[in-house]
């Protein structure tokens, strides 16, 4: 069967204990009543025991049994296809969970037998000599060197295996004589401790639950995709998203052999975060990214630029520093220097030997050779350089740092030698590169700038501040015409906040002086423990505070852990492995004191004050995505309002039942607590979507633009098969702060030529309209040719 056209996705979370095959299939109709055309599943693989995402695979030939096993993905399957619908699946190619050995059967097998293994070249095993652990596996477990004495042999299975505490490792045959630290010498893994900064395997960034397997070989490439090959053998998808593909040797050379795995016509899309400016290459077989980019888009251009001046003001005198891009530039190479030598120093050290392998170099010392690749890496501007659409950067970098300390040259002349060969050394290099982007940006450097957090994202670009429209509209335009397949988002499971908790922070661009004088007072009253963290933490109370004031028991425990893993992630005064208990506690006893006191009501009369914006901007954002360029998705459960932050916040089980219940009543929009507006707006431009298919996936992008005096208040585009045959137009207003002041006045919109309806509340227009008549009952409109 041909695989069925997409032309929007809805992202369902799968847990054993939350969301199955079988509540999947009895939400089906739902998400078919609300103009889905594809259920986009999280991985569906057998997973680690208890988990909450599903990345920790722990079997890649089978499907979650939790989940219902095959049978239950084949029902879900057949449910969707009876609707004329479609499925789509997130699949896992980088690493395995490997925090149980006993859960995963490879990974079990090469602790127990070693390179004698049948699955020894499964996983990036460091088998050198010189690792540090004579050549044994390095598995960083253990509180302290002297556990070792506290190991014991566990009899009580069908096989003897070693014991330290809870945990189980096996045993190799006819070595279970003597005691714990005995049996423990003759294996072909080293239990060591956990900041001892030994690794003996690839990891997923710095997680040592998560081994990385060998995907460029192809025997392990087919055994890791064999239950994926079966679902394309048997028509049970329509496609699948890659997470990570920047962890494999090869990206590249993985995506050509995926691409023939799936067939040339099924959906492909990957989890690709993108530099500032950088372009996705247009050599790589796939339908575009997973959408970080035009998340990053839609979001700014709903920012007042004018903000950033008091924002930059506001941010020097609660933090000393303006947050600005010179200064985030700076912090993203220092992070990532560090990182480069301290939590990812396993990863160097053996980049490093693969340098002077791949160089036939003996004589550079290990540390000229590591300042240079950490050098070189801390400069990169993108997860990693290796992609045709940039050739020439890492080679400019190189020169820039050769250029910049002459004692390096000869290190970098080495390092040069080893990448120009194209090998070992190359791949690791992108690798590396890749995690410490990942951990000095996303998981460091956006939990410390506290300029504007709603630009802090995955793929975020914080140092710009707001988007033209021009600009815009032009990005959108290369959009619709070179990617018009690639997935677009406002929400996914790994994004630092919700979509509407980002709009409403967005809003205080709009309003910085009024921000910042709220914020003395309310820190008059209740200051926090430390000005830097209290203006980070500060946005993010403003983005999640109920509109009604009312703080709940799980919302104050949602607050506290949140903010206990920006603290963490933050590093500055409290870490995951070197907890300030004093500080995080006077940080939660802060958050009491707002949440419980005259502040937390001030807080709510100002949120109150400046809803109809946020509302605006979070209407905006969300029909400019799900009728812009690409194939939107909606990220479950925020077809209503959310307030959701930060992982695993953002992955709550969602109230399908009050969801179903408003779906049906189909009322009238009005922007209020219960979300009605926004489910309209979901509803209408899906159903558009699916009406009108041949103006969207394919179909041309037209901007529009008002005239008259608050024309920069007005954006919008027409969609249709052509330029010329426009039969769908969004409209939405923006910076609504200044525009209440100032009304619209005489500025009018020219619509293409035409009878046309809002769907959203039904009114006719035609030929030359005012902006006033158009955002009379909703700050959107969804205009379709009658």
């Amino acid at each position: 069967m041909s695989p069925r056209p997409v032309s929007s996705t809805y992202r369902l979370q799968l847990t054993g204990d939350g969301t199955t095959f079988a509540d999947a299939i009895a939400l089906v109709d739902y998400l078919e009543a609300l103009g889905v055309s594809h259920v986009y599943l999280s991985p569906v693989l057998s997973a680690a025991a208890g988990s909450t995402h599903g990345y920790d695979v722990v079997d890649p030939t089978t499907v979650s049994a939790a989940l219902g096993g095959r049978a239950g993905l084949e029902a879900l399957a057949r449910e969707v296809r009876s609707r004329g619908m479609g499925l789509l699946i997130d699949i896992v190619p980088n690493h395995v969970g490997v925090g149980d050995p006993r859960e995963n059967p490879w990974w079990w097998d090469v602790l127990r037998h070693g390179r004698d293994s049948r699955y020894a070249t499964y996983f990036d095993v460091d088998w050198a000599a010189d690792n540090g652990t004579d050549g044994r596996i390095a598995l960083p477990v253990l509180g302290s060197a002297a556990d070792v004495e506290e190991l014991t042999v566990d009899r009580t299975g069908d096989e003897p295996t070693l014991a330290y505490y809870e945990r189980r490792f096996p045993v190799a045959p006819g070595t279970d004589t003597g005691t714990g630290a005995e049996v423990h010498a003759r294996q072909a893994y080293r239990l060591v401790p956990w900041d001892s900064g030994l690794i003996g395997y690839r990891r997923f960034f710095t997680v040592d639950d998560l081994a990385a397997v060998r995907v460029e070989d192809p025997a392990v490439f087919d055994a890791v995709h064999a239950q994926v090959a079966s679902w394309m053998d048997d028509d049970l998808t329509d496609g699948v998203r890659v997470d990570h593909p920047d962890g494999l040797a090869d990206p590249t050379g993985y995506l050509r052999r995926l691409r023939g795995l799936v067939g040339p016509d099924r959906w492909l899309v990957i989890e690709k975060i993108l530099g500032d400016g950088e372009p996705l290459d247009p050599t790589l077989p796939v339908d575009g990214t997973t959408g970080y980019d035009a998340l990053g888009e839609v979001g700014a251009v709903f920012l007042d630029p004018r903000g950033e001046k008091d924002l930059n003001a506001l941010s020097l005198d609660r933090t000393g520093t303006p947050g600005d891009a010179e200064w985030l530039h700076a912090q993203e190479k220092q992070i990532k220097r560090a990182v480069l030598q301290t939590g990812l120093a396993p990863e160097v050290r053996r980049l490093v030997r693969a340098v002077r392998r791949d160089a036939a170099d003996a004589t550079c010392p290990d540390e000229r050779l590591r300042d240079a690749v950490i050098a070189v890496a801390a400069e990169l501007p993108v997860y990693r350089s290796d992609y045709a659409s940039l050739g020439g950067m890492l080679p400019r970098i190189l020169g820039d740092r050769a250029r910049a300390d002459a004692a390096l040259e000869p290190a970098l002349e080495v390092l040069a030698r080893a990448l120009a060969r194209g090998g070992e050394a190359g791949a690791r290099f992108g690798q590396v590169c890749g995690a410490a982007t990942a951990k000095a940006v996303e998981d460091c450097l956006f939990y410390r700038a506290a300029r504007l957090v709603s630009l802090q994202e995955v793929g975020g670009h914080p140092g710009r501040f707001g988007l033209p429209v021009a600009e815009f509209h032009l990005a959108w335009a290369e959009r619709a015409r070179r990617w018009p397949r690639a997935m677009t988002s406002l929400s996914t499971h790994d994004t630092k906040r919700g979509e509407d908790v980002r709009a409403r922070i967005g809003v205080l661009s709009q309003v910085p002086q009024l921000w910042a004088a709220c914020l003395s007072e309310w820190e008059s009253v209740a200051p926090p423990p430390d000005a830097a963290t209290g203006l980070f933490l500060w946005q993010n109370l403003f983005g999640a505070w109920p509109r009604d004031g009312v703080v709940t028991g799980e919302l104050r425990s949602r607050l506290r852990e949140y903010a206990r893993k920006a603290l963490r992630e933050n590093g500055l005064r409290t870490t995951w492995t070197e907890v300030d208990e004093e500080f995080e506690g006077a940080v939660a006893a802060w958050l009491d004191a707002v949440c419980d006191g005259p502040v937390g009501a001030s807080l709510t009369e100002f949120v109150s004050s400046l809803t109809p914006h946020f509302s605006a901007d979070s209407l905006g954002q969300k029909l400019l995505q799900l009728l812009g360029p690409g194939i939107p998705d909606v990220y479950q459960g925020t077809e209503l309002w959310e307030d959701s932050l930060v992982d695993p916040d953002n992955r709550r089980p969602v109230d399908f039942a009050t969801r179903r219940r408003l779906l049906a009543q189909d009322a009238p929009p009005a922007v209020d607590d219960a979300g009605t507006a926004k489910l309209a707006v979901v509803r209408t431009a899906l159903r558009l979507r699916r009406e009108r298919p041949a103006s969207f996936v394919g179909g041309a992008y037209v901007p529009l633009s008002a005239s008259g005096p608050a024309a920069g208040h007005l954006i919008g585009f027409g969609r249709g098969p052509a330029a010329e045959e426009v039969d769908v137009v969004a409209l939405a207003s923006r910076h609504t702060v200044t525009l209440e002041e100032t009304g619209w006045g005489d500025t009018t919109l020219d619509l293409p030529p035409g009878l046309w309806v809002d769907r959203l509340t039904g009114r006719r227009l035609s030929g030359t309209v005012s902006p006033a008549e158009v955002f009379a009952d909703l700050p959107v409109a969804a205009l379709a040719r009658d």
